[in-house]
């Protein structure tokens, strides 16, 4: 076996690595690893094998390696201020939406410990907890309501005894234990996505086709009133233009002598308005009849169809 790496080999083995890592994928997962275990860990990184790679650093370390890219790279300046607190990286060329799944889906039991922040809050079902009556004195304590029933304690009603955002006590985390509620999840959580150059939220992977399709139409629509109302031709208003300018023909013709093809119908329609108007209700009316012939035939070609069997029920 050879000699150990020393310290400063090993920051020259990172430098090197992480450089490459950046150089090889056009994404980075910020995640953060708060109360993940190395188990965990290896459970990530085993489920993200030939899909991404996780990489760990100190922040010092990753904040002097991103400096020194930023003359080539100045994209990564935005990473800069994420890089603090218990972060890693992991790096993909795969579907964004995909990756995170297999990210945030390891998740695993844990008992609340005194002293950590809550992420949610811890409810203790009513019912009988099995212990016995010398322990009531614990409940007293923190104002769970409780009675003796056959020799047991038993907790009379739900009741909330960790608030989400707060620490939890170290009686609480005494109470949950004796009673085998491990009441949090910790895993990887996603903070900042930086794809192509881009910082974006985990939040827009979320957003679906069609609320991306309704915004852009609505986008397209304000460019368009916009337009029209500079009157500023662009490729969205031509078409608005083109049929109020058609309209304006329409009108100049109504009131002048001019004509041309399009305006015959319309100027024959205020002529002869009885006409049309006798043709319309002809043309409601024959569409109801046309339906209500439908089922009789149906019902005709089934009676002949039953006829044509050649034999009744008892022959």
């Amino acid at each position: 076996m050879g000699a150990p790496l020393t310290k400063k080999e090993k920051k020259s083995l990172y430098f090197t690595k992480l450089k490459e890592l950046i150089a090889k994928y056009p994404t980075i997962f910020l995640v953060n690893v708060d109360n993940v275990g190395s188990n965990q860990m290896h459970q990530i990184r085993v489920a993200l094998r030939g899909k991404g790679v996780v990489l760990m650093g100190k922040n010092t370390l990753v904040r002097r390696v991103l400096r020194t890219i930023l003359s080539d790279n100045p994209q990564f300046e935005k990473l800069l201020p994420h890089v603090k607190g218990n972060i890693g990286f992991v790096f993909t060329n795969g579907d964004l939406k995909d990756i995170r799944e297999l990210i945030v889906s390891n998740k695993v039991a844990a008992p609340a410990r005194a002293g950590a922040l809550a992420p949610k809050d811890v409810m203790v079902p009513a019912g009988n907890t099995g212990m016995e009556p010398g322990k009531t004195s614990f409940f007293q304590a923190l104002n769970i309501p409780t009675k003796i029933a056959r020799g047991t304690i038993e907790i009379v009603s739900d009741i909330k005894v960790v608030v989400a955002g707060t620490r939890v006590g170290s009686s609480e985390a005494t109470l949950l234990n004796m009673l085998n509620i491990s009441p949090f999840t910790y895993g990887m959580t996603v903070v900042l996505i930086f794809d192509n150059g881009n910082a974006f939220s985990p939040d827009v992977l979320d957003v679906d086709e069609a609320e991306l399709v309704e915004r852009f139409m609505s986008g397209i629509k304000t460019i368009a009133a916009i337009s029209l109302a500079l009157k500023y031709p662009t490729i969205v208003s031509v078409t608005h233009t083109l049929v109020n300018a058609y309209k304006n023909l329409i009108a100049v013709a109504l009131v002048t002598d001019f004509s041309f093809e399009g305006a015959e119908k319309i100027k024959d329609m205020l002529a002869n308005p009885d006409a049309y108007a006798a043709a319309a209700p002809a043309a409601v009316a024959a569409a109801p009849a046309a339906e209500e012939s439908k089922p009789e035939e149906k019902e005709e070609e089934k009676e002949e169809s039953d006829e044509d069997m050649g034999f009744g029920l008892f022959d």
